[in-house]
C-alpha cells in the first residue's frame, strides 16, 4: 500500500468532502457494513485504516479500489477480542498517519444457538470480540482524541440489542452492552475536555455515538433460509432488507464536524422494525 507522510495531507475540506484531512479507522473495515463505511468515509475525503482479522486478500482489494479513486487507505491485521492486538492497531494508524480522528467499531461475530445449548466459550468469544472489543479500541483512541480536543467515535450495535432474538443471547447482550458502554464513554469524553478547557464552543468537539441496524444484506445474513427472510421482511414497514450503504450514511453523517451537537445517542437503522 502507499506510505504517506503521517500528518501530511492536502485536500481541503468542502461540502463535496467533509472529512478531507481526517483518519478514519474501521474495524472489519472491508467487508459488508465496514466495507461500505469505509468506501462512504473515503468519498467524503478520509484517510482510511481498515482492520481486519483473516481476509489479507480481500483487505488488500479494498485498498486497492479506494486507491485507484485516489484515495488513501492502509489495512491492520489484528483480533478485536485481544485487547494487545487492539492496542497495537491504533498504534500503527497513529504511526503510519499521523493522527486518528474518527473510529468505527464495526467487527463483529455470531455464535448463534439457545440458551440451554449454548455453551460459556460461545458466550465468552461473542462477548470478547463485539463488546470488549470495543471497550479495548476505544481507550486508547480515546486518549488520543482527548489530547488533540476531537474526535468521532462510533459504536455498530444491532437491532438485536434493543429486541433480542431467539438463538441469540450472547449476541444480543454484547450489542445491548454497547448502548451503556456509548452514553458512558459520551459523558466521560465530554467531561476530559471540559477539565482541559477544551469544549470550544462552535468547535468539532469529541462525540461518541452508536448505530443499530436493522437487517441488512450482507454475508451474515446469506445463509439465513429464504422461507426465514421472507417472514423477517414482513415484520419490517418498508418489506424488505436495509443495504449497507444506508448504514453508513448515518455514520457519515455522526463523523461530520458539523453533528459536533450529537453525542451519546443510539441511531436506529432498520426501517422502523422496531418503532
Amino acid at each position: 500500500m502507499t506510505v504517506h507522510a503521517p500528518g501530511l495531507d492536502v485536500r481541503a475540506s468542502s461540502p463535496a468532502r467533509p472529512l478531507a484531512g481526517k483518519v478514519a479507522l474501521v474495524t472489519g473495515g472491508a467487508r459488508g457494513i465496514g466495507a461500505a463505511i469505509s468506501r462512504r468515509l473515503a468519498a467524503d475525503g478520509a484517510t482510511i485504516a481498515a482492520g481486519y482479522r483473516r481476509d489479507r486478500e480481500r483487505a488488500l482489494e479494498l485498498a486497492a479500489e479506494l486507491e485507484a479513486g485516489g484515495s488513501v487507505c492502509s489495512v491492520h491485521q489484528g483480533h478485536v477480542g485481544s485487547a494487545y492486538d487492539c492496542e497495537r492497531v491504533i498504534a500503527e494508524a497513529l504511526d503510519r498517519h499521523g493522527r486518528l480522528d474518527i473510529l468505527v467499531n464495526n467487527a463483529g461475530i455470531t455464535v448463534d444457538k439457545p440458551v440451554l445449548r449454548m455453551g460459556s466459550d460461545d458466550w465468552n468469544e461473542v462477548l470478547s470480540v463485539n463488546l470488549s472489543g470495543t471497550f479495548y479500541l476505544s481507550k486508547p483512541a480515546l486518549e488520543h482524541m482527548i489530547d488533540r480536543g476531537s474526535g468521532r467515535i462510533v459504536n455498530i450495535s444491532s437491532i438485536i440489542g434493543q429486541i433480542g432474538n431467539i438463538g441469540q443471547a450472547n449476541y444480543a447482550a454484547a450489542k445491548s452492552g454497547l448502548f451503556g458502554l456509548t452514553m458512558t464513554i459520551a459523558r466521560e469524553a465530554a467531561h476530559a475536555l471540559g477539565k482541559a478547557g477544551r469544549l470550544d464552543d462552535g468547535g468539532p468537539g469529541l462525540t461518541v455515538n452508536a448505530v443499530a441496524p436493522g437487517f441488512i444484506a450482507t454475508e451474515m445474513l446469506a445463509a439465513v433460509p429464504e422461507r426465514v427472510l421472507d417472514r423477517i421482511k414482513q415484520q419490517i414497514p418498508f418489506k424488505r432488507l436495509g443495504r449497507p450503504e444506508d448504514v453508513a450514511r448515518v455514520v457519515a453523517f455522526l463523523c461530520d464536524d458539523a453533528s459536533s451537537y450529537v453525542t451519546g445517542q443510539v441511531w436506529a437503522v432498520n426501517g422502523g422494525m422496531e418503532m
